[in-house]
């Protein structure tokens, strides 16, 4: 009862707070983590009162499953962006995007933090540094697609933006893997080639052909189904399968078979968008179906960031380090790749800002990283300080650039004024 409760508290501290900062003009996605900051365990949850708010991180730990379901619909959904219609135009520009803004701030975060360790190396080590560089790449889909989404933003900055948040997953799980294997290697002095450059080359390759297989079945699995409503129960439940599925480790000899959910459900909505006629407004309905969902993982996603990270004022520096290089080595690799790809000025100008968000994959970096001796309490230290800064600046900040790109346009004096006579007769109605 207590979980219930705390979850329907969730749900509308979430809603209310959109209303609370509707005149700052902050995305609703910001809006839900501070809602969450909130009620997490730093603030009212520290009452410890039963189902008001998260008393806990603990408690916030058992609802893993609500974010894990969440992020498998949001990578389905990014899926879709991937048509191959689409892709003959942006599909060469995004790929060129997506690989240099991430390796160019990879690169700049190690450069930046290799610097710090050369003036204090007591406070970050070699392998930290390195470690920190390659959590740097990743990019939050979560975010971003929601501000898209609530503003229905549509222009050429859009068009290409969601591909390039998807590729990050992919590029980052390449960087982080090679990065943490040489951090590994530094502190142990056996150098392992197989986790290195075998290990992320089998579990991308895994998770795409999973999440292949999976859109095939479910593509034809639909044609038995003539109801909207039949065939939007078929589709969420291979989201949640595919999630099931992705968690799967799979002990084959001296290695383990693992996958990443990002990725399986994104190539999942691929080849079910391009394979499946109706797949369109499937897809749309299945949106509509996951908004309470997904008002809940921000709301728990900003319950579970840790206030605590700024106690530690090495934590803070070294944090304020990587925030400012990370931000600088997107921008200016997105900057430099789209002029390279020869896209429009103000992609050129704006898609950096966009990419800046960051979250789910780099937490999950993070609980790989903490398993380094000495340097892992560190780097998720570091980590969760820039994520509580980049999950609650960086919506403002995609939503700034997609106007200023003209990606999102404002309402039109017509239809302000259509709205504000059906709120005025819906008044007049009542009395």
């Amino acid at each position: 009862m207590a979980s219930l409760l705390s979850l329907s508290v969730a749900m509308f501290a979430g809603l209310m707070m959109t209303r609370a900062v509707k005149n700052l003009h902050l995305p609703d996605v910001t809006a839900y983590l501070i809602a969450g900051v909130l009620i997490g365990p730093c603030f009212i949850g520290a009452l410890k009162v039963p189902g008001l708010g998260f008393s806990s991180y603990e408690q916030l730990e058992g609802l893993g499953l609500i974010s894990d379901v969440a992020l498998g619909f949001i990578a389905f959904s990014i899926g879709n962006e991937f048509r191959l219609s689409q892709l003959k135009e942006t599909g060469r520009q995004a790929f060129t995007i997506g690989v240099l803004q991430a390796a160019a701030a990879t690169l700049l975060v190690d450069g930046a933090l290799l610097l710090f360790h050369l003036a204090l190396p007591q406070a970050l080590s070699v392998p930290a540094a390195i470690t920190l560089g390659a959590i740097a790449a990743a990019t939050a889909p979560a975010a971003t697609l929601m501000v898209v989404r609530q503003y229905k933003a549509k222009g050429p900055l859009t068009d290409l933006l969601l591909p390039i948040v998807a590729l990050d997953d992919a590029v980052g799980l390449v960087l982080f893997a090679i990065s943490f294997g040489v951090a590994k290697a530094l502190g142990s002095g056996v150098v392992d080639i197989y986790t290195i450059v075998a290990n992320p080359i089998i579990e991308i390759t895994a998770s795409l052909a999973l999440g292949a297989l999976a859109g095939l079945a479910l593509t034809h699995i639909e044609k038995f189904f003539h109801s909207n409503t039949n065939r939007l129960a078929m589709t969420i439940g291979f989201v949640f399968l595919t999630v099931a599925l992705s968690m799967l480790s799979i002990p084959i000899g001296p290695m383990t078979l693992s996958f990443s959910s990002l990725l399986v459900c994104m190539m999942l909505g691929t080849v079910f968008c391009n394979l499946c006629p109706l797949s369109g407004e499937i897809m749309e309905n299945a949106d509509r179906w996951t908004a309470p969902l997904l008002v809940l993982f921000f709301v728990i996603s900003g319950a579970e960031l840790e206030l605590g990270v700024f106690q530690q004022l090495s934590s803070v520096v070294i944090g304020l380090i990587y925030i400012i290089s990370r931000s600088l080595g997107k921008y200016l690799g997105a900057r430099a790749s789209a002029r390279l790809a020869g896209c429009g000025e103000k992609v050129v100008k704006y898609l950096g800002i966009t990419l800046l968000p960051q979250a789910g994959v780099a937490l999950g970096m993070c609980v790989t990283a903490s398993t380094l001796p000495k340097d892992g309490a560190l780097i998720r230290n570091i980590v969760l300080f820039a994520v509580l800064v980049y999950e609650l600046v960086g919506p403002s900040m995609t939503k700034w650039a997609l106007t200023q790109a003209g990606d999102i346009q404002p309402k039109s004096r017509e239809v302000l004024e259509r709205r504000q006579r059906k709120l005025a007769a819906a008044a007049a109605g009542k009395k």
